[in-house]
């Protein structure tokens, strides 16, 4: 789900991805539910791809959002995303311990606060991603050999020549 979710730069909040045009796309605010195009000059992240720096790695997003949420029991985060950068750290470490301390800024917890608030306002689930990331992987390994079946199964014909035009020359000459 949270690969449909998306951030884009200079406007606030988060969208949810409706459809897909040639140079733009068409998307819903979560916040106050109004439709507007988003073009191709602007910057556009899907949350599945945004991942937290930690000491040993990335942690995936929705992986830290579910560790909040088991914090939070399922509701608004305790904290409020304004609060003082020490104390925002602070609760940031009881998330994720292992955060890395120079490349992760107060400003995305901030950010990564409000968007779980604004995500559970909205009711979108992100636990069931970060409990699906694994079985992808097996599902692209079964459908592979059926895709290489299929084209053995299945050759290419090669088109027929097509026939040639009659020109006056021919006709005269015959």
């Amino acid at each position: 789900m949270l690969k449909t979710i998306l951030s884009v730069s200079g406007k606030p909040g988060l969208f949810k991805l409706i459809s897909n045009a040639k140079n733009m796309v068409i998307v819903e605010s979560l916040a106050d539910k109004r439709r507007l195009p988003i073009y191709a000059r602007d910057k556009v992240v899907s949350l599945g791809d945004i991942a937290m720096y930690t000491d040993e790695g990335e942690v995936p997003l929705s992986e830290v959002l579910t560790k909040i949420q088991t914090k939070e029991n399922g509701g608004k985060s305790s904290i409020v995303p304004n609060s003082k950068p020490e104390e925002l750290r602070k609760y940031f470490a009881e998330i994720l311990p292992s955060y890395d301390r120079d490349r992760v800024y107060d400003s995305d917890i901030k950010k990564l606060l409000a968007w779980y608030n604004l995500l559970t306002e909205s009711g979108i689930a992100f636990a069931e991603e970060a409990q699906s990331e694994e079985e992808p992987q097996a599902e692209e390994v079964k459908t592979e050999p059926a895709k290489e079946e299929k084209e053995e199964k299945e050759p290419k014909k090669k088109a027929a020549p097509k026939a040639k035009k009659e020109t006056k020359k021919d006709k005269e000459d015959k």
